[in-house]
């Protein structure tokens, strides 16, 4: 079985957020599929995926600030037409790119304990995210 879904997320902050929640329900056929791999892509080049720690919002801070670090707005780009925080937010969206595999397994993700799937938005005011989720598995 193959499906693909188009998904708006509702504007977020800067910052590093939890979405594995509104990837799940957007799928409720996950629910059918014995084995599979759900892919994430994000269609944006100023925001990014990953998968990181799910329970401790201190590490999603942390993130941010480590990133902030090695992409700083005062650094002197080129790119600068779209306002000081865009090229730094390529940079970052490079960095930690624009997709995210995971493993389905009878009927879940299979993603550890304290993993989920995080949105890395990288502007200031980006907007709504669009998402293309592809989910190719074996149905019970």
């Amino acid at each position: 079985m193959w499906l693909q879904r188009d998904v708006t997320l509702a504007p977020r902050s800067r910052g590093f957020h939890l979405i594995t929640r509104d990837i799940v329900q957007a799928l409720p056929e996950l629910s059918g599929i014995r084995v599979g791999l759900l892919h994430v892509f994000i269609r944006h080049t100023s925001a990014s995926l990953t998968i990181t720690e799910n329970a401790d919002p201190d590490v999603r801070t942390d993130l941010e600030s480590s990133f902030n670090a090695l992409a700083p707005e005062d650094f002197p780009h080129i790119h600068t037409c779209e306002g000081p925080d865009d090229m730094p937010a390529h940079v970052k969206a490079s960095l930690l790119g624009s997709s995210v595999s995971i493993p389905i397994r009878d009927g879940r993700l299979a993603v550890g304990t304290w993993q989920g799937i995080c949105l890395c938005e990288h502007r200031n005011r980006g907007g709504g995210r669009q998402l293309v989720l592809t989910v190719q598995g074996e149905v019970e």
